[in-house]
């Protein structure tokens, strides 16, 4: 492991991106739960409640269990995924309440296995949703693809940066700016910060360089509305401060010799074969 001094960025070796795609692969396979149980009638928490058997079965530990509140005196994070229906825009709790046909759940889950992580975000349909909320979806997926596509072309980030707040803005949203993605390997959150947005700290100092080694989690959480956010009671759950929907789609994504990988994506066969022996 070496480390981009200008941004105490820990640079992986290829041994460490390898470890770091079985944590993603982990938490590839847990959304594909998530695919199958997402429907009307069905819980967040008993979603979460399969994730949780899911990432026991291999050894894995969940990220977000118990996962420290940054206000004084709160309680931790009380699940292993994050769901967001509809107006919530992260950091949603699951409860007992069922999805309603044209819901939409933002799940976001992240693992440790084998000392690595993994994180990746998805918004579900609720069965048939409005088209407007479906072009949400779309345009806040097309974005990250966006950003992982630009990774080989870019030398910087704030280049991504800028593009990727050009796209949503041009589809007619609104990307979310109070939070952003981050490093990750040996922890969830490592430098750098990584906005989907340019902003003053990335046209200076704030930049960083795309390079052989770097592995961040990009999430673009993009709002039909407003931009603005606001914090429940619970001291929790974002939503967005018009009560418009939000979509959120994350993946951890490797930069390699060869370009860049999302670690989060589907195994190929060889790797699938890997797995089964």
């Amino acid at each position: 492991m070496k480390r981009d001094i200008s941004h105490r960025i820990e640079l992986k070796s290829n041994r460490e991106i390898g470890l770091m795609r079985r944590a993603g692969i982990a938490v590839w396979q847990a959304h594909q739960i998530a695919r199958r149980m997402v429907a009307p009638g069905v819980t967040t928490a008993e979603i979460d409640h399969a994730f949780e058997e899911h990432f026991d079965q291999l050894g894995a530990k969940p990220l977000f269990k118990n996962y420290p509140n940054s206000a004084r005196g709160k309680r931790p994070f009380p699940a292993v995924t994050c769901m967001s229906v509809n107006e919530a825009v992260v950091h949603g709790i699951p409860n007992d309440k069922p999805l309603v046909e044209g819901d939409i759940v933002s799940i976001d889950t992240g693992c440790r296995l084998n000392g690595w992580c993994g994180d990746a975000a998805v918004t579900y349909p609720v069965g048939n949703i409005a088209d407007d909320v479906q072009e949400l979806l779309d345009c806040t997926s097309n974005v990250l693809k966006l950003a992982i596509e630009q990774l080989g072309h870019k030398s910087r980030w704030s280049q991504i940066a800028a593009q990727m707040a050009e796209y949503v803005m041009d589809h007619g949203f609104s990307t979310v700016e109070c939070f952003v993605g981050h490093g990750i390997g040996r922890d969830m959150h490592e430098d750098p910060q990584v906005p989907n947005f340019s902003s003053r700290s990335l046209r200076g100092s704030g930049d960083f360089v795309i390079q052989p080694g770097l592995v961040i989690a990009i999430e673009p959480m993009v709002n039909m509305g407003t931009k603005r956010v606001k914090l429940l009671r619970d001291q929790w759950t974002q939503v967005t401060a018009d009560g418009r929907p939000s979509a959120h789609f994350e993946h951890t994504v490797a930069i390699t010799d060869e370009g860049p990988v999302a670690l989060t994506e589907a195994p190929s066969p060889t790797e699938t074969a890997e797995l089964a022996g």
